[in-house]
């Protein structure tokens, strides 16, 4: 397949791996640096290499002060958006540095200084914005833990980067209830070894936290203090390896990994990516419907579109329920969003309650040129569904938290590429994605095996884990040596294209045949009836395994669900063959996720085997896993 001709996408991925220095010295240009790096990267430095080794440089700056020096001031740098408590507000560049300035001047009053860590467990307000970036203005380090994660896992997180000081809030609050964010805190320090200096609380009307008297301090009286007073602290330099924050992701043992994000790598490759990924300009606004909580919310609620000059919006709500599954129009219509990026779950979502897409026709999208998906494998029928429905641009584009920002996707702003659906595209500047085998020998076209990226790896993506090189190593780098190991399989075609089939755990051996699930996840979401689905295996003892599919039916459908059922079994027997050995299908009011919106593939498999399971620690509705443990009985599978 051609690339339109207006494409200069080729030129520059080919560049970019040509000559991997002169490319992001030249990207490096839009960025302010106290100063420039003499050495773009340093092979010899970190565990494969630095990025940027000897320049010295100030997050913050760069997404906040600059725009204001530039005449920016009065421009709306953050809005928002709160169905859940019926509030939308507005910040402007000079607001958001009065407040992020203040903020970082009392941080220095706790005796943060740089490199302290400092643990961000809040919910989606401006204030925790403000934090990020309050710590980014002092050099010091935070470590963002999803609001209302439970007591345990906050407390490991807290005795691996052990932070001098803690940002809470009094409670969370979602659509049909409020969570209480303050017995989670206290329990987890109580369950941790390490105990932080203080905590700061924003009490929010919803909830009242009691304060521990001489640990706890009221976040708005230390605000309004600080304001009285005019404290205000200026940026800090730091070098451009200096790590940004930590962010924790699942480990296979139980103990999560911390990846670190530097500086100077990081305002490199997204400030990049904003023009040439997104296409967004300066000045324009850009929704990513994510959480803070989540790489998806750092890099592009908070870093990318600040460090561009765009205004950002913080939605504090849900893609149906708050009120209705028009929710993410309005909010583009309101705020004259021009690009948006969720995950496709999130779509599926709003399929599965406005199958027929009526609400759209609501809002005045003509602003709004291109959605942007990832977080999930998004399935061809959910993108055709979104292309028909927004008339629209559908983009899929798949990273990593570890990556921390698009490793294949589109680059809409080089000049769009023909899109075929099920593939996120191609691979973006500074990564060489390649096909392996077990073996580490290159596999051909349209041949599945491990996907795998050359090293070293581009700007932003992680040097290491927090204090753990060896663990990175062994995690990432020991299996295919001389590669970064993403953990996911898929392919290439023949023009280049990858295709991300799932997790390597997600593939599948059924009697010697490898599999996969995301292949099988494609035929079930093509069904007419089936707004989502998922597809494990589960062990068998002649097979080996055999796959087991979930679905999720659609709105308003009222078939015999065991009817759909047989059909969806003669579907994937005439999509993909007998050798598939698909013969279970269970239908389920709807799938276990986490927060973010993941279905929570592995334990549904646990569950179904008749395995040891925890609670995972970000699911975000237990009493999911109850029914589909009833689904499966029923089947007479898991009992």
């Amino acid at each position: 397949m051609d690339a339109p001709a207006a494409s200069r996408y080729h030129e520059l991925y080919a560049r970019s791996l040509r000559d991997p220095q002169g490319f992001w010295a030249e990207a490096a240009q839009d960025i302010e640096w106290y100063q420039p790096a003499k050495t773009v990267f340093d092979g010899g430095a970190g565990v494969y290499g630095r990025w940027f080794a000897d320049a010295v440089c100030n997050t913050c700056y760069n997404a906040i002060d600059r725009h204001v020096a530039a005449g920016r001031a009065n421009q709306t740098a953050l809005i928002y958006d709160s169905p859940v408590t019926n509030t939308v507000r507005s910040y402007t560049y000079n607001d958001a540095l009065a407040e992020i300035a203040t903020l970082a001047a009392v941080l220095e009053d706790f005796g943060v200084t740089k490199s302290d860590r400092v643990i961000i467990y809040m919910p989606m307000v401006p204030e925790a914005v403000f934090a990020m970036l309050a710590c980014a203005r002092i050099g010091a380090v935070h470590s963002v833990v999803f609001g209302g994660f439970a007591a345990k896992e906050l407390a490991t997180r807290i005795d691996d980067c052990k932070p001098k000081l803690i940002l809470s809030a009094s409670c969370g609050v979602e659509p049909a209830r409020t969570v209480p964010y303050k017995p989670l805190l206290d329990q987890a320090i109580e369950l941790a070894t390490h105990k932080p200096d203080a905590c700061m609380i924003l009490q929010r009307p919803q909830v009242e936290a009691p304060l521990i008297a001489g640990r706890d301090h009221d976040w708005a009286t230390l605000r309004d203090t600080a304001l009285r007073e005019r404290k205000s602290a200026p940026c800090v330099p730091v070098l451009a390896t200096d790590p940004l924050y930590i962010l924790y992701t699942s480990g296979t043992t139980g103990i999560p990994k911390g990846v670190v994000r530097d500086n100077g790598g990081h305002m490199v490759a997204l400030k990049w990516s904003m023009k040439n990924l997104y296409d967004v300009s300066p000045g324009e606004v850009y929704w990513s419907a994510s959480d803070i909580g989540w790489v998806v919310g750092h890099s592009y609620i908070v870093y990318a579109p600040l460090l561009h000059g765009c205004t950002t919006i913080l939605y504090e709500g849900k893609p149906v329920g708050t009120p209705d599954a028009g929710a993410f129009w309005r909010v583009i219509s309101q705020h004259h969003a021009v690009s948006m990026f969720t995950a496709p779950t999130a779509f599926r979502a709003i399929k599965k309650e406005d199958p027929t897409g009526k609400l759209i026709g609501n809002y005045d999208l003509s602003k709004f040129r291109s959605l942007f998906l990832a977080g999930e494998r998004a399935d061809p029928d959910t993108v055709k569904w979104a292309e028909e429905k927004l008339r629209k641009p559908v983009i899929d584009h798949w990273w990593q938290t570890e990556t921390g920002w698009c490793i294949v996707g589109n680059p809409v702003g080089l000049g769009m590429l023909p899109v075929k659906r099920g593939s996120p595209t191609v691979p973006m500047p500074g990564y060489d994605v390649r096909i392996v085998d077990e073996a580490n020998n290159e596999l051909p076209a349209n041949t599945m095996g491990s996907i795998v990226i050359k090293l070293p790896l581009p700007p932003a993506a992680l040097p290491t884990l927090y204090e753990n090189d060896d663990r990175f190593k062994e995690s990432y780098l020991t299996e295919f040596p001389g590669y970064y190991k993403t953990a996911d399989a898929g392919f290439k075609d023949d023009d280049g294209y990858v295709s991300i089939m799932g997790r390597t755990d997600d593939i599948i051996n059924v009697a010697g045949h490898r599999l996969s699930t995301g292949g099988m996840e494609e035929v079930l979401s093509g069904h007419k009836d089936v707004a989502e689905c998922a597809v494990v295996g589960i062990k068998d003892e002649l097979k080996g395994e055999v796959p087991c599919g979930f679905v999720v039916l659609k709105t308003g459908v009222n078939r015999p669900a065991d009817e759909i059922e047989k059909e969806i079994v003669a579907l994937v027997r005439e999509k993909i063959g007998p050798v598939a050995a698909f013969k279970l299908v269970v239908t389920v009011a709807r799938l276990p996720k986490t927060r973010s919106g993941k279905i929570l593939r592995g334990t549904i498999k646990k569950i179904a085997d008749g395995d040891a399971w925890d609670m995972p620690a970000t699911i975000d509705d237990p009493a999911v896993l109850d029914e589909i443990k009833a689904g499966l009985k029923g089947k007479g599978v898991g009992v």
